[in-house]
């Protein structure tokens, strides 16, 4: 098992400005503002579902779509804690496990357990950055009927993993200037990908930009503020949910 966490971490990249033996806690609303949504539309907590889980959902409108999200290695699930509320308006119930050592390579299974308990009649569909994304493309391989969507973010399914026979939708969201996971690597692995899916390019952005946990050792410079970034992410986050719809 430390062959492999080893691995995926030189293959895929880590949130490393974090230590790995002491974690930071566990918060809600670290740094999570996100323009454009409205005070109180959205609910977040910590629910315990196989371990925890960072909860953001609409207050103003039933949940239609659960988005289960694996986030990078190394990197607290709170650092995603702003795609859960930029998600909201269109009606999907975020769900952010955290993993041990902040590992989704440890659990990649951790969404079937998420989903059965926090959203048991919605439709899933999973995702993640980096590492985390490759895990949830694994997942998505082992579960395919039990997902409706897969999300990659700076990330590809690993070699062995095919989804050419998937139904489900899938979109790919590159960095412009990713430094950890190069676009020539992401579409080196398009061929494993379900039909149809949709490669999105965040220009100017950086791996880091998914999430707000600062700079990574060995990421590309971003040529665009964070801010222009998340507004392109969320921009083409709302598309995919939107057609799933």
């Amino acid at each position: 098992m430390v062959a492999v966490i080893v691995a995926a971490l030189l293959g895929y990249g880590a949130g490393v400005v974090q230590p790995i033996v002491r974690r930071a806690p566990l918060m809600v609303g670290q740094d999570a503002v996100v323009d454009g949504v409205p005070a109180g539309s959205t609910r977040v907590f910590i629910a315990d579902a196989g371990g925890r889980v960072l909860v953001i959902e609409p207050t103003d409108r039933p949940a239609t779509t659960a988005f289960v999200f694996y986030p990078g290695g190394l990197v607290r699930p709170q650092a995603y804690e702003w795609l859960g509320h930029a998600l909201a308006e269109r009606g999907v119930r975020t769900l952010i496990p955290e993993f041990p050592a902040d590992l989704a390579v440890i659990d990649a299974d951790r969404a079937e357990t998420v989903a059965a308990s926090l959203a048991p009649d919605l439709p899933v569909v999973v995702g993640g950055h980096s590492l985390g994304g490759v895990m949830a493309a694994r997942y998505a391989s082992q579960h395919a009927d039990a997902v409706a969507g897969l999300v990659l973010m700076a990330a590809y399914p690993e070699d062995g993993i095919d989804l050419t026979g998937a139904t489900f939708a899938a979109v790919v969201l590159q960095a412009g200037e990713d430094g950890r996971a190069a676009p020539t690597l992401v579409d080196a692995a398009a061929d494993r990908l379900p039909p149809g899916t949709r490669t999105e390019v965040i220009d100017g952005a950086a791996h880091s930009f998914f999430g707000r946990y600062g700079a990574q050792a060995g990421d590309g410079v971003p040529t665009v503020s964070r801010a222009h970034a998340e507004a392109a992410i969320r921009d083409a986050l709302d598309r995919f949910f939107a057609a799933l719809a």
